[in-house]
């Protein structure tokens, strides 16, 4: 039974268990065994096999083989290493972290426990690295002369605190070219503070146009050229749809179907159709273009597309998923050209509620090619515009008439809508940025959402009760330490969630946004609550999307971008095709989807982040010509050293506790506020205030403001306590000691000359005893400070 328990906490994905986990998961729930079961742990502590943690749980004795997880690093040095999702994150201190490097994953041993009074975390050891997350790195060359190395590399990512050593052996670049390399040695003990490298890429000189993104994307894996046996396949592909194509479609050509998209969009990969049927329901035409007829399973060009996952889409440049030549030519769905579609056709009632559908292969022939900016002007009742694209008048009416019925529908249900402001950075023709504007989202784009989520939800519906094989766009309950975060948060606001951490609703957050609608802390903590939420991502089990309070959701509308729409569309090609019978095929799929679904993740997280960054750089890029202006914002989060403040163009800078000259300012953890016991000033999540600009990086993106007084400062009265005075301040008799009955200044003059006869002053500095000193300084402070003349 031991070794059975001992490889439980091996095996277990977590540090630590309690003892009713541990019983339930090895079956031993009933009294009896749990008896045994609590007496063998016991014997097993006192072997030193396993250890109680100061929360009472049990896990494997520090000498036990080592935990292994992903390691976090900061630019500072130290990092952190994640276990799992259930578990707080270890710390690593600087000299603690081995050779180990971003994203790396690590076995590490505990060397100090989490403590949950003092809310610190558990301290590790890195002990090993069992799988590089490095393997190749882009930087800025510099020559050097130095023993077999040409020179060095300089890293944007200050996370890479490594020299990087350049060989002579790969290719030769010039000073301040931008290059990629593969890494050939990491450090070690005969070089711990250094890497080696083998130039493999010139991707261009510090002078060119657009290099500074370039040199992310390229620092991050992604690459825009694709592989030479990739564009051989593609120029192999028609470039018009041929009879037999159109064998076993339903014809959509004489059907009023147009595509509604940004103005500069190019990869049109969706069109729609509205009707109002004789019973009173609508019918809802969801056409998607048919990529899978086009990228087929195993070929060079699907192997790409999945190692890309998703398009890429930062400040001036996609990065597409798949060439252009399909993307932008024969996969998208230009207008009055026939297109090869796959098509998800609902009937939906007047509650929202889809009645029938059929999800089938079709072609089509797309009368308008719309722009959000067009519909919108329509829905306004542009009369210009109106008489621009006559053929569509109707159709668009009976749209916007069906998105009301279902946006009522999800928001009855639970759906949230989240309020965050989204920035986009207009540059020039040389890639610098000249404008921060923010994203709007107008009617048209809620619409086509609105119509896009209702497919999704139908084709995720319609094969899950087939009980087949499939990938699911998942968005799980939120966590209740997050939620627990968030609920505090809201509190120091004077604002109560209903719900508890443990067990929240849709409804309940849907109500909060109610209340804090309109109010000057609603985008702040909208934005706080979204990062309340678990990340969405894509599984093999469908446990369907907590935002949007739906059952069942895939992503089944964007094939041209997205590597898991494109599998959906696959599948339905397979299962339509009568794979659903052959058995063989079904467990290829089963085993084949958990990896794509965990690649696609990864990706999506991956372009996620490119994207952030990029728009980091180039806010920073763009602030730069602003040092020392003022500008008002708003307090974004609150931390020990300092608030992070919001300007109303989304860019976000650090006003450091420093800032503040005249005042010194305490943190209050629980409200997540700074106050000023000198004046009052606090500053609260949400609290106006007004800055300026000290400094802003390009390079690592960060941007510092200094705190201007203002009349937007909020004060607040605060009252000070004494320490291990609260028991005095309690005492009916103000001003006297409870133990002694004597004015507190006397008690303390008593000790103090009591000490001094015994000859315990060891502060007498001067003839004055210091109990004299201590009566003076004793005395002003019970009568107050003496008024300057």
């Amino acid at each position: 039974m031991k070794e059975k328990i001992l490889k439980y906490l091996r095996d277990k994905d977590k540090i630590s268990v309690t003892m009713s986990e541990m019983a339930r998961d090895l079956g031993l729930s009933a009294a009896k065994d749990f008896r045994e079961l609590v007496k063998l742990i016991a014997i097993m502590e006192k072997e030193a096999l396993v250890d109680f943690t100061d929360l009472g749980t049990i896990s494997l004795h520090s000498l036990d083989p080592e935990l292994t997880g992903i390691f976090r690093a900061n630019q500072a040095g130290f990092g952190f290493v994640t276990i799992s999702d259930d578990e707080p994150d270890i710390f690593i201190a600087r000299d603690q972290t081995g050779s180990a490097m971003e994203g790396d994953e690590v076995g590490l041993v505990i060397s100090k426990a989490a403590n949950p009074l003092t809310r610190t975390s558990a301290e590790g050891k890195v002990v090993s690295v069992k799988k590089r997350a490095w393997s190749r790195i882009v930087g800025t060359f510099k020559a050097t002369d130095k023993d077999r190395f040409i020179g060095e590399l300089i890293c944007r990512d200050k996370k890479f605190n490594w020299q990087i050593l350049v060989t002579d052996r790969g290719l030769k670049a010039s000073e301040n070219q931008v290059v990629a390399a593969e890494i050939l040695e990491f450090p070690n003990e005969k070089h711990p503070d250094s890497v080696t490298v083998l130039l493999t890429k010139i991707i261009g000189s510090a002078e060119d146009k657009g290099i500074d993104v370039l040199e992310i994307l390229e620092g991050m894996g992604i690459r825009n050229e694709f592989p030479e046996e990739v564009q051989q396949e593609v120029a192999t592909i028609p470039r018009e749809i041929s009879e037999s194509e159109l064998q076993n479609r339903e014809d959509f050509r004489d059907e009023i179907v147009y595509t509604i998209d940004g103005a500069d969009a190019k990869d049109l990969d969706d069109a729609i159709h509205v009707k109002l049927l004789e019973n009173g329901n609508y019918e809802l035409g969801v056409h998607i273009a048919d990529v899978s007829h086009y990228v087929k399973l195993g070929t060079a060009l699907d192997k790409e597309a999945l190692e890309r996952g998703t398009s890429v889409y930062v400040t001036d440049r996609v990065v597409p998923m798949l060439p252009e030549e399909l993307s932008n030519g024969i996969c998208s769905l230009n207008p009055q050209v026939d297109r090869l579609v796959q098509s998800c056709i609902m009937e939906i009632d007047q509650t929202g509620t889809v009645i029938r559908e059929r999800i089938i292969h079709a072609v089509i022939k797309t009368t308008y090619r719309m722009t959000y900016d067009d519909v919108n002007l329509m829905f306004d009742g542009n009369e210009e515009t109106l008489a621009l694209f006559p053929k569509i008048v109707e159709p668009v009416r009976n749209a916007l008439k069906l998105h009301k019925i279902l946006e009522k529908m999800r928001k009855n249900r639970g759906a949230l809508e989240f309020s965050e402001n989204e920035a986009k950075i207009l540059v020039d023709e040389n890639g610098l940025p000249v404008e921060i504007v923010k994203r709007e989202r107008g009617l048209a784009e809620r619409m086509i959402e609105s119509f896009m989520l209702a497919a999704n939800e139908t084709v995720a519906e319609h094969y899950t009760h087939k009980n087949l094989p499939f990938i699911y766009r998942i968005h799980e309950e939120p966590k209740s330490e997050k939620v627990q975060a968030f609920i505090d948060l809201a509190s120091s606001f004077g604002l109560a969630i209903n719900g508890t951490a443990a067990h929240i609703e849709q409804k309940d957050l849907q109500d909060f946004s109610r209340r804090i609608a309109g109010q000057p802390y609603e985008p702040v903590l909208s934005k706080l609550m979204l990062r309340s939420m678990q990340q969405a991502r894509y599984s093999e089990n469908e446990v369907g999307h907590f935002g949007l309070a739906a059952e069942y959701y895939t992503h089944f509308t964007s094939p041209i971008r997205r590597y898991p729409d494109l599998l959906v569309h696959r599948l339905i090609d397979e299962y339509e095709g009568g794979a659903s019978k052959d058995q063989q095929k079904l467990d290829f799929w089963q085993a084949k989807i958990p990896e794509i679904a965990s690649q696609s993740s990864s990706r999506e997280r991956r372009a996620v982040d490119a994207e952030r960054t990029v728009d980091k750089m180039k806010k920073a890029e763009f602030m730069m010509a602003f040092i020392d202006t003022e500008f008002d914002g708003v307090v974004s989060s609150v931390t020990s050293f300092g608030a992070f403040i919001e300007l109303s163009n989304t860019v976000e800078g650090l006003m450091h506790i420093n800032s503040f000259k005249k005042e010194y300012l305490r943190y209050d953890e629980r409200s997540l506020s700074l106050h000023s016991e000198k004046t009052g000033l606090t500053l609260r999540i949400g609290s106006p205030i007004r800055i300026k600009v000290r400094r802003a990086d390009k390079i690592t993106g960060e941007i510092d403001f200094e705190y201007v007084k203002s009349e937007l400062d909020k004060f607040e009265k605060t009252v000070k306590i004494e320490k291990n005075n609260k028991d005095r301040r309690k005492s009916k008799d103000k001003g006297k000691d409870k133990k002694t009955d004597k004015p507190f200044h006397q008690h303390q003059i008593q000790g103090a000359k009591d000490k001094f006869e015994k000859g315990g002053d060891k502060k007498k500095k001067s003839n004055q005893p210091y109990y004299k000193k201590v009566a003076k300084k004793s005395q002003k402070r019970h009568n107050g400070p003496s008024k300057k003349k």
